[in-house]
């Protein structure tokens, strides 16, 4: 294709369905997107776009360039993220990423190593979605679960979480101390709602509780904690997450088969860049403190 600038407003029209939506993400007059997509269906010779009161659908030509314009879009990314992690110093962005709940223990390591290397810009994103290391949405991913298995990534066990038992003092006061596995069925419990979840604390719950103990049933973890919290039942927690919570008691002690694993992931492509290995190294150090 002689105009590559063609493709890529065709591109962001079939994305965004409009002529207006187009413009706003390629930052130019929608007059321009309209002269674009008028040009290369004409030195294509077939229709890319049905027009309609509402905006511009794909014809099924328009859907083979779309195809073809998302794997060079992917592409590009891709190689934005390798160029953003290569150099031989310590600046410019470090993007990492976990689960929210891990924050407590990040920051503050973010804000040491940023202080060690002041030229330097943080991005930490959090959250349940699993950021695209393949296409430089992170440099470092910490992980919970079972190991990583994508074939780019390069994982290192990082940590093992410590997780009990805990129930707020409400809970307790109302209901009594958990006198051990005997005791379970005559207490409510705060559990995941996705029965197939495979995190081990939550599959010896299952197995040990009867379904109608396990009251109050949530999807993701921050709200099993504020359930917690708010004394709806007893709930698993990480051991370190628990002792910052003075209204919460501990109802059974971590368990060996109950820990969580983190994992840290980076992309083969920009593992042995001297940002991210120093970063990873000064990690490492990092998790000998803490109080897990």
């Amino acid at each position: 294709m002689e105009n590559w600038d063609e493709v890529r407003t065709a591109y962001q029209v079939a994305r965004m369905g409009t002529v207006s939506g187009a413009a706003e993400v390629l930052g130019v007059h929608h007059a321009t997107v309209i002269r674009h997509i008028d040009a290369i269906e004409a030195r294509l010779g077939v229709k890319l776009f049905q027009r309609h009161a509402r905006g511009y659908t794909p014809t099924e030509a328009g859907q083979d360039l779309l195809r073809v314009a998302q794997a060079t879009d992917d592409q590009f990314s891709q190689l934005v993220g390798r160029l953003k992690g290569q150099g031989d110093d310590v600046s410019g962005e470090l993007v990492v990423t976990s689960l929210a709940s891990f924050a407590p223990m990040m920051v503050p390591a973010l804000k040491q190593f940023q202080d060690m290397h002041p030229g330097l810009i943080i991005r930490y994103l959090t959250g349940d979605r699993l950021f695209r290391l393949e296409y430089g949405e992170a440099h470092v991913a910490v992980r919970a679960g079972n190991a990583p298995d994508q074939p780019d990534n390069v994982v290192q066990p990082f940590m093992k979480q410590q997780i009990g038992l805990y129930a707020a003092k409400s809970y307790a006061e109302k209901h009594g101390l958990l006198k051990g596995a005997d005791d379970i069925p005559n207490h409510r419990f705060v559990g995941q709602d996705d029965e197939g979840s495979r995190a081990p604390f939550s599959r010896w719950l299952r197995a040990n509780a009867p379904a109608e103990a396990i009251a109050f049933r949530c999807t993701d973890g921050a709200t099993l904690k504020a359930a917690v919290r708010s004394g709806a039942g007893i709930g698993f927690m990480a051991a370190w997450e628990a002792r910052q919570e003075p209204d919460l008691v501990e109802m059974m002690a971590p368990q060996e088969d109950w820990e969580g694993t983190l994992w840290l992931v980076t992309h083969v492509d920009l593992h042995r860049t001297t940002k991210v290995q120093a970063f990873l190294k000064f990690l490492k150090e990092q998790v000998k403190d803490w109080q897990l």
